[in-house]
């Protein structure tokens, strides 16, 4: 049955930025298709999302790492494989934003930008994608693009520059390791309502500028990723790879 084909029973996901926001509904709706969750995050306990887990009938690991550096990967990993015998599935959703004019843009906010969301990513993908390979099994990678990956934006030229990489690693990597049977997406959110976006909700002429522009009318909310992060992190997305799924209320069609 196609229903089938969307369980994630038996697998374990591994989710970072999962305390809050677009990683803790991730995070959830991964477990409501039937997966057990490393929640890796640099704030803990990750009581929340623990709960929220625990409540849908799913274990639930913590991980306290600090992304803005690799140090915490190997011991991402190793958790993940002493607390629950494996991994199945990266959803890369962690990432940060500073707003500068890109005349001003102080190197320090650039470098932070880029480590989160950028150098950790991909080295945390790497050592994922080959553990898995050296192990011959198959496994799904989840990155968390934006609609910067696709367009320039305004104050926020590392975000605008880590987001489009990370469009490109994605289809890199869906080219290089399809043949071991890894799967490698993305998801470009749209206008969410999460932290990042808070200094635009509060601004009225922004928010009515932005709101103007989303053929829904509203922002998006964690819950509007669930499907979308489902289905590429089942068996019912195997045959695609290297693709980048929008959930932006139509904002890029418009």
């Amino acid at each position: 049955m196609i229903l089938d084909t969307f369980s994630l029973d038996g697998k374990v996901a591994l989710v970072t930025g999962a305390a809050r926001g677009l990683g803790q509904g991730m995070a959830v709706g991964l477990a409501q298709a039937g997966a057990d969750i490393i929640g890796v995050d640099v704030l803990s306990p990750l009581a929340e999302t623990c709960g929220l887990v625990e409540k849908a009938g799913r274990r639930f690991v913590d991980v306290q790492a600090d992304l803005s550096s690799t140090e915490d990967i190997e011991r991402i990993l190793d958790t993940a494989r002493k607390e629950l015998g494996r991994f199945d599935i990266l959803v890369n959703n962690a990432g940060i934003i500073r707003r500068h004019p890109a005349a001003e843009f102080p190197m320090e906010d650039w470098d932070a930008v880029m480590s989160v969301n950028l150098r950790t990513l991909f080295f945390l993908t790497q050592a994922f994608g080959k553990a898995l390979i050296d192990e011959g099994r198959p496994g799904k990678v989840v990155n968390v693009c934006s609609m910067l990956s696709y367009s320039g934006g305004i104050l926020v030229a590392p975000y605008t520059a880590s987001k489009s990489a990370v469009a490109g690693i994605t289809r890199l990597l869906g080219n290089e390791w399809a043949p071991h049977g890894i799967n490698v997406n993305g998801i470009a959110p749209g206008y969410m309502a999460t932290d990042n976006t808070a200094p635009l909700r509060a601004d009225a002429n922004r928010n009515r500028e932005i709101l103007s522009r989303v053929p829904m009318d509203r922002w998006g909310t964690p819950e509007d990723l669930q499907g979308a992060v489902v289905f590429l992190s089942s068996s019912a997305s195997d045959y695609i790879t290297g693709t980048i799924l929008r959930v932006d209320g139509g904002w890029l069609t418009r």
